[in-house]
């Protein structure tokens, strides 16, 4: 089976009622059981951002010694994008 993206392979616990359920639909809509999963998942997830860093502007001269700390601002910028767990 190939794949137009790329895909990454995860295991999900679930009831013996919601694997019923989603056994059922998947046979309904004669696709996959993965394919469903996929889909009702991406349904409640918020889509991704553009991936912008929004740390400072370029060229906006202030912090007048921005250049030489520029690792330190992606560091910070990406540390409130993802907290660690």
């Amino acid at each position: 089976m190939r794949y137009a993206v790329c895909m990454k392979r995860t295991t999900i616990m679930l009831s013996n009622d919601l694997d019923a359920r989603l056994r059922h639909e998947a046979r309904r809509r004669g696709v996959s059981i993965a394919d469903v999963a996929r889909q009702a998942i991406e349904e409640q997830l918020q889509p991704p951002q553009d991936g912008a860093l929004s740390f400072f502007a370029i060229g906006a001269g202030d912090p007048p010694d921005a250049a030489r700390h520029t690792e330190d601002f992606v560091v910070s910028a990406i540390g409130r994008r993802h907290p660690a767990s």
